[in-house]
Order: C-alpha cells, then structure tokens, then sequence
C-alpha cells in the first residue's frame, strides 16, 4: 500500500512541475505583500497610507504601495497557495491571474497617476511589472499546463 492510498484517489504524492510554479508564485506575492509592511524595505514607510495616489511609500524605493495594495498582494499569494494544491487550480491561477495582471497593466496606462482612479495605487514601475508578470504568469500556466484536463487530471 501507499500513501495515496489512504489520500483518496485524487491526492498525488508529488507536485507538478505546474503547481509548484504556482505557489512559488503564490509565495513570491505573499512575501512581496508582507515586505510591503516593513520599515526600510519600503521607503517613507510613515507616508503610507491605506489607498490613493498619495500614498509616497515605496516598495524597495521603486514601486508605490499602500495599504490596499499590500493586502491584495497578500491575497493574491495566499490565493495562489491554496490554488496550487492541485493541478487545475494551479493553471487557473497562473492564467487567469496573468490575464488580471495584463489588465492591471492597461488600466495603470490609461489613468492619471495623480488622480483619483489610481487608487491602489500604481507607478510606471509597477505597470510595467505587470506586465512582466502578467506575460510570465499566463506563459508557465500554459506551457506547464499543455496537459492538465479540466477536471484537474493529467
């Protein structure tokens, strides 16, 4: 007997190369939000403020953060984790969540940085991050996700 035997049919004893690009995905955004909290990592960390355009902190002197944008980095890790539990959800995670970043990218080009539709809030070193990301996250979802079916079974 092994030790899938006693998971159920649907536990694997290892990860797939596909689920664990995601949650080390995942872990890169949970570790980014959490730094985003931390004095000297994030620069005029006492001019944070919980969202808008206003917010000067910047994470590793470059790019803008908040509150919000912290704690959805946050989310977005801790999303990414529990997502890559199996196959499918690590796929889902790394494409659709590319696509959100590819988004993210379009809107933080289109809008006034000193507006008030910047509310996360974002730079021009976090648009093209996005970018980066998005291109990146939905490229492995693809690639590493060629034969994952819908229900999750390779």
């Amino acid at each position: 007997m092994t030790a899938d035997t006693f998971r159920g049919s649907r536990a694997t004893a290892t990860r797939t190369p596909l689920q664990m690009a995601a949650g080390a995905v995942g872990a890169v955004f949970l570790l980014v939000g959490i730094l985003g909290f931390v004095p000297g990592v994030t620069t005029h960390y006492g001019d944070m403020t919980f969202a808008g355009h206003d917010s000067a902190a910047k994470l590793l002197g470059i790019f803008a953060v908040s509150v919000l944008h912290n704690v959805v980095h946050l989310l977005f890790g801790v999303a990414g984790l529990v997502l890559s539990r199996t196959a499918a959800g690590a796929k889902n995670f790394l494409i659709v969540g590319g696509v959100i970043y590819l988004v993210l990218w379009i809107y933080g080009l289109a809008i006034d940085k000193t507006g008030n539709a910047n509310f996360v809030p974002v730079n021009t070193a976090d648009n093209w991050l996005h970018f980066v990301l998005g291109v990146a996250m939905i490229a492995i979802g693809v690639v590493l996700g060629r034969r994952v079916t819908t229900d999750g079974r390779r």
